[in-house]
């Protein structure tokens, strides 16, 4: 099943992120060694602010993936207590696909 436009947008934009991130890390090593108290400063504040966002990242990855395991283990349980209701959602989903597909 292919994921929805919404999903696709939130992980291209997460993944965006951390390509910006990640650049931004690389001007912060690339810029070490350049004097100055005011470039000094602005690396300071800005690593501050990539570790603060990367972490923020870390947390949301977190939470997506535990909530597909809930939900993972939901329908788990719901299969094993609901055999043939499942064997019949299946078959009902499968018969609309085809006939979805067909069409084109």
């Amino acid at each position: 099943m292919n994921p929805s436009p919404i999903e696709i947008s939130r992980d291209e934009l997460l993944e965006e992120f951390l390509k910006v991130v990640a650049d931004a890390e690389a001007l912060l090593h690339a810029t070490a060694e350049h004097g100055g108290e005011e470039l000094a400063a602005m690396r300071a504040g800005m690593h501050e602010t990539l570790t603060a966002a990367k972490a923020r990242c870390g947390a949301a990855r977190d939470g997506v993936v535990l909530k597909g395991r809930a939900a993972a283990d939901a329908t788990d349980s719901y299969v094993r207590e609901n055999p043939w209701s499942a064997v019949g959602v299946a078959a009902g989903l499968g018969l609309l696909i085809g006939l979805l597909g067909r069409r084109r």
